[in-house]
């Protein structure tokens, strides 16, 4: 809550270890504060009082926490609670968790994602994301690099490493990458700036969930400029997994959650009425635009399954989460086979 003198609470997020940074880790963050401060400025993230070399002060977003396991996709950070402060050490990125103990505020669950209301909702403040202009390089580079640079690690783990990681091996990855990129590369989508990690632990219900205003995007980790298709595609991939399952392997999939057409479309037309604000569209422009993106997004959502499973099995070598990643990635890597091959038989008949 502010006071006439400023904000009653504050998050100290710090960087841990600076001074140790390469060029490009020092760049990074400061690309990060940037990134942060314009997000604030738009009423698209935490506001930002602050910016210092060891880190910058954010706003306090009271959270209601949840029982069960930290989502993986979420280091666990020490924290120091001091008087209306919340200080905050990431390691090794510069990862903000808001924590807090007020009813008002929490992140939504896996099942509140297929709510018609919030899904109007996550598709507007989704839009509005896009909308923005970032002083960043504007290449959509970061999808297959950072995939390529996944693959790579995993390839050089030591021998004495998780035993399944023969997964590259069972399923081809590295020719099938290029088969994916080659399918991509044939879809067009638009280049906007992504959040990439839409998931319901990263979305913040303020209040009343009838409006985009009422939702807070939150952990911008892996946000870039990337395609439009990853961020929504991902997002729907996101429906399916449950990460607050309390026994192993702390997530439970239900592959017939993925939204079918019908919610695809709720979601499209509540994107599209953000993004295309203003104009008119006749009803033959409104239903191609519905037909491509339906095409794009599925096609994306392939990219989505690849990416976070060669990160899950680079996380199972590397993480101190107790959290089932090789079990992960192989669902990952089985709904991508699957959805790959449904994708013939999805010509959109609006």
């Amino acid at each position: 809550m502010d006071t006439d003198s400023g904000p009653a609470s504050l998050t100290l997020t710090g960087y841990l270890s600076v001074p140790t940074l390469s060029t490009q880790g020092v760049d990074s963050l400061v690309l990060e504060s940037v990134m942060f401060a314009i997000l604030a400025e738009r009423s698209l993230g935490p506001q930002l009082y602050g910016v210092f070399p060891e880190g910058r002060l954010e706003q306090y977003i009271p959270v209601r926490t949840q029982p069960g396991p930290v989502l993986p996709k979420t280091p666990s950070l020490p924290t120091v609670f001091l008087p209306n402060v919340c200080f905050h050490i990431p390691h090794p990125s510069p990862l903000t968790t808001l924590i807090g103990s007020w009813v008002q505020s929490r992140p939504l669950k896996t099942r509140e994602l297929r709510e018609p209301v919030l899904s109007a909702a996550i598709a507007t403040k989704m839009a509005r994301f896009h909308g923005m202009e970032m002083p960043f390089t504007k290449e959509p580079h970061w999808l297959f690099r950072t995939m390529e640079r996944y693959l790579k690690q995993i390839q050089d783990l030591s021998p004495t490493g998780p035993p399944d990681t023969n997964l590259l091996e069972m399923y081809n990855l590295k020719d099938e990458m290029g088969n994916l990129r080659k399918l991509l590369d044939s879809t067009p989508s638009p280049v906007v700036f992504c959040h990439n990690d839409i998931q319901e632990g990263n979305i913040l219900l303020l209040s009343d969930p009838g409006s985009a205003d009422n939702l807070m995007l939150v952990d911008f980790e892996y946000s870039s400029y990337n395609y439009r298709g990853f961020d929504i595609g991902n997002h729907f991939c996101e429906w399916v997994y449950d990460y607050t399952h309390e026994e192993w392997p702390f997530y439970k999939a239900q592959p017939t959650d993925y939204p079918t057409q019908e919610q695809q479309l709720h979601f499209i037309r509540h994107y599209l009425a953000e993004v295309k604000k203003g104009e008119i569209l006749s009803q033959e422009e409104q239903k191609k635009l519905e037909e491509d993106l339906l095409v794009e997004i599925n096609r994306y959502a392939l990219a989505s399954h690849f990416f976070w499973g060669l990160w899950s099995i680079l996380q199972a070598s590397m993480s101190t989460i107790e959290f089932g990643y090789l079990e992960y990635a192989q669902s990952r890597f089985q709904f991508y086979f699957q959805q790959k091959g449904q994708l013939t038989s999805f010509p959109p008949t609006l």
